[in-house]
């Protein structure tokens, strides 16, 4: 499947990029993929949670996929609720809160961010749900207003479990493609 840019980067400066995602199941994604389509028509939405931004990587990505294994083994499946719409003011990247399991997503964004996986993002780790990217800075405020409304009259659920890690590749322009899908708690073996 294809999710949409994992979060902080967009366009094509991540291609050939990896990063790792949790997909966020439906009835919360249905919702979330038909606003971010309203907010920035022509992006191909699947709501996700991004653990690692987009990385570059060599020819170390086995390597990166035993580590995400691994860890994934040892990690039991948690609860993540969604909160109120807000912007990163420095990108202007209207997002949804983790107003629950948020500090899980940092734990597992440390414990991954090493050997092959490792890099410095252009900014600190802050888990969250992208809704609108690459807009222009005048525009933000008034997109945020409508996903606030949007929002607001959404009665689905509000929280989902991560039960399962998704390794994903910017293969073109707006397209991302599954390479490993782990699920979490679960010993996993990678061939190799």
């Amino acid at each position: 499947m294809l999710p949409p840019d994992p979060d902080g980067q967009s366009g094509e400066q991540t291609l050939g990029q990896f990063a790792l995602v949790s997909y966020i199941p439906d009835p919360p994604a249905g919702f979330l993929d038909a606003l971010r389509l309203e907010l920035t028509p022509g992006c191909k939405p699947r709501a996700h949670v991004t653990i690692l931004p987009p990385r570059p990587m060599t020819d170390e990505v086995q390597g990166a996929i035993r580590i995400i294994a691994e860890e994934s083994r040892i990690l039991t499946p948690f609860w993540v609720e969604i909160g109120d719409v807000n912007i990163f003011e420095e990108s202007y990247v209207v997002y949804l809160e983790i107003v629950r399991g948020a500090q899980e997503l940092c734990d597992v964004y440390r414990t991954v961010n090493r050997g092959p996986l490792c890099y410095r993002e252009n900014f600190s780790y802050h888990p969250h749900i992208t809704l609108a990217q690459g807009i222009p800075a005048e525009q933000a405020a008034a997109a945020a207003e409508l996903a606030r409304e949007r929002w607001a009259k959404y009665r689905g659920p509000r929280r989902f479990l991560i039960s399962s890690l998704c390794f994903v590749q910017h293969v073109a322009p707006s397209i991302w493609v599954d390479v490993a899908t782990v699920p979490t708690g679960v010993e996993v073996g990678v061939i190799g």
